[in-house]
């Protein structure tokens, strides 16, 4: 019997679109975990090429895949530089998915 070779799942390879990617972030959000977001946000730069992701944000492709690692940690500043360059945008929204009206009757922006 013949040994099945197997390699490793890399969700990377299957984030072939602008709406995966941003799927994927948003599901990744929605656990609360910045470590996992930090992953989620390199496994996206793998798939749109880290070089040029690197080349957009201005800082060096090591320093960017260390960053963007499960065990990375890095700076809000980075996650919103790596997020732009990405062509993404990170949103909020209450606890409760409600927006409540700002004084004066407006609602808040």
């Amino acid at each position: 019997m013949a040994k099945t070779k197997t390699r490793p799942w890399d969700v990377a390879e299957h984030l072939e679109t602008e709406a995966d990617m941003a799927a994927y972030l948003e599901a990744v959000l929605e656990d609360g975990d910045f470590s996992l977001v930090a992953a989620a946000l390199g496994d996206i730069a793998r798939a749109k090429g880290m070089s040029a992701i690197a080349r957009k944000t201005g800082m060096g492709r090591e320093s960017l895949y260390k960053a963007l690692s499960s065990k990375g940690n890095p700076e809000l500043g980075t996650v919103l530089k790596v997020v732009r360059a990405l062509g993404l945008k990170l949103h909020a929204t209450t606890a409760h998915g409600r927006i409540r009206p700002a004084r004066g009757g407006r609602r808040a922006a």
